[in-house]
């Protein structure tokens, strides 16, 4: 800021840093040049090689249908950039505008795109996680190793957590013809994700796949033989399982740490931002220079009274990117806020799962479409009387009209579009588990308001705090 408190105007041959060779990173990047920006833009990623598409990873990779190194983002325009790969940012100092390496190096900024995303949870035993045989999934390496070693036929493949990327995992262990065992701390697979009645569903829908699923444990020990392999895991139970893979799926932990110590409102949940992207400092007030997007950001959102929402979606991602783009080098006056209603889509067991709004964000639900045990339905999300969210099983045609509704706070329950509506249809409460599985399992997270609000509530996800 000035000191007259009006904002600096920003050229457009500046330096612009983006840190995260990520889909929100080259996004934002394609957007800057599109918008007109002709300066200096530099990536810097902490991973070898150009952005790639993570969706696939746990899904047409791991079944051999999409080669690890196919998964490549396509350029939609020239960049012009110079890219930093192979080494990850260490820190951010907003007094002398400059990004420093982890190797020491640093990179001035006029403007910087925080889009450093998130990374796969390990195992919490070090000794154990780097058995022989188990595994995480996040990187294009991470897939291809697992892939390897579920085409070389394991006994029994073992995954530890039923959110998405575990349940997708399962499914393509299944279509490979693979034992698998999912062990699972909450009662149902998804309900982080999506609530108790849902995760009903996707557990009937896994055993009826084949799947050895174990919910309501907690996997205390991963044993390995005298050659450092896995083979054995330990439950708190008593029980245990012999199986040749584990697939650590624990949900994921974003990557703020090198942001310690920059005055921003950056944590375990994110960096908070205001709904142009623009970061916020640890008093709430937006930032000027410093952008954030994708999944590092948490971001207000006026359908879900303006509490900051973390979201790990790919098209929200996409928005972000632009969205902070074009504000980074607009006058004031011409900035824009990114209010999309958050879209999420996952394939498991041949059904096609699809999200829109923030199931998280609710206490009640009502399935108003289709058969529970088809496995082919619609359900219903609603907050205080309106509706928030509806997700999908094989029935994505429907969702243009639950976002409609909610786009429109329309009230809950809501009519049903089709005489198909179950005899029984009765909202009951969403069933969310608390925060310390919402933080493995679930793609889109309310995580509180920029300023201390009244204590957490059914429909306030885990409740008001300060900003990061």
């Amino acid at each position: 800021m000035t000191s007259a408190g009006t904002p600096r105007a920003f050229k457009r041959d500046g330096r612009v840093v983006v840190v995260g060779a990520s889909l929100a990173g080259l996004r934002a990047a394609e957007a800057l040049r599109a918008e007109g920006f002709t300066g200096s833009l530099t990536m810097i990623g902490d991973e070898l090689g150009e952005p790639y598409d993570r969706p696939p990873l746990s899904k047409q990779v791991l079944t051999g249908w999409v080669r690890a190194g196919g998964t490549t983002l396509p350029r939609r325009r020239g960049l012009d950039a110079e890219w930093l790969l192979g080494v990850p940012a260490g820190g951010l100092d907003l007094a002398t505008k400059h990004v420093r390496l982890a190797d020491g190096r640093c990179v001035p900024f006029d403007r910087v795109l925080i889009a450093t995303g998130v990374r796969a949870r390990p195992w919490s035993v070090e000794s154990e996680a780097a058995l022989d045989g188990v595994f995480v999934v996040r990187t294009r390496e991470h897939a291809e190793s697992l892939r390897r070693a579920l085409a070389a036929g394991p006994s029994r493949v073992l995954i530890i957590g039923a959110g998405f990327t575990g349940c997708e995992i399962a499914s393509a262990c299944r279509e490979r013809g693979l034992p698998v065992t999912v062990a699972e701390l909450a009662a149902a697979p998804l309900t982080g994700a999506l609530g108790a009645v849902i995760g009903d569903v996707a557990a009937d829908l896994q055993r009826t796949h084949g799947v050895d699923l174990r919910c309501g444990v907690e996997v205390t020990r991963l044993e390995g033989d005298a050659r450092g392999r896995f083979r054995r895991a330990h439950f708190g139970d008593g029980g245990t399982v012999d199986a040749d893979v584990a697939v650590v799926a624990l949900g994921s932990i974003r990557n703020t740490e090198w942001l310690r110590g920059s005055g921003l409102a950056a944590g375990v949940w994110g960096v908070a931002c205001d709904t142009g992207c623009r970061a916020l400092d640890v008093s709430g007030r937006a930032t000027e220079d410093v952008f954030a997007a994708g999944d590092v950001a948490r971001c207000p959102h006026p359908l879900y009274e303006d509490r900051l929402i973390s979201l790990e979606h790919w098209a929200n991602a996409v928005e972000q990117a632009e969205v902070a783009a074009h504000n980074m080098v607009s006058a004031e006056a011409d900035r824009r806020p990114c209010l999309s209603i958050p879209v999420f889509w996952s394939i498991q067991f041949g059904v096609n799962i699809k999200s829109v709004g923030v199931p998280t964000f609710a206490d009640e639900v009502v399935v108003t479409q289709g058969s529970v045990d088809d496995h082919r339905f619609v359900a219903a999300y609603g907050c205080r009387g309106r509706v928030t969210a509806a997700v999908s099983f094989d029935s994505a045609k429907w969702l243009h009209h639950y976002r409609r509704l909610i786009e429109t706070a329309a009230p809950f329950p809501p009519r049903c579009p089709m005489p198909d509506q179950p005899a029984d249809a009765r909202p009951v409460p969403v069933g969310l588990p608390g925060p310390g599985l919402l933080a493995q399992g679930a793609t889109a997270v309310v995580t509180g308001r920029t300023r201390v609000s009244a204590a957490s509530g059914p429909c306030t996800g885990t409740g008001g705090r300060r900003a990061g």
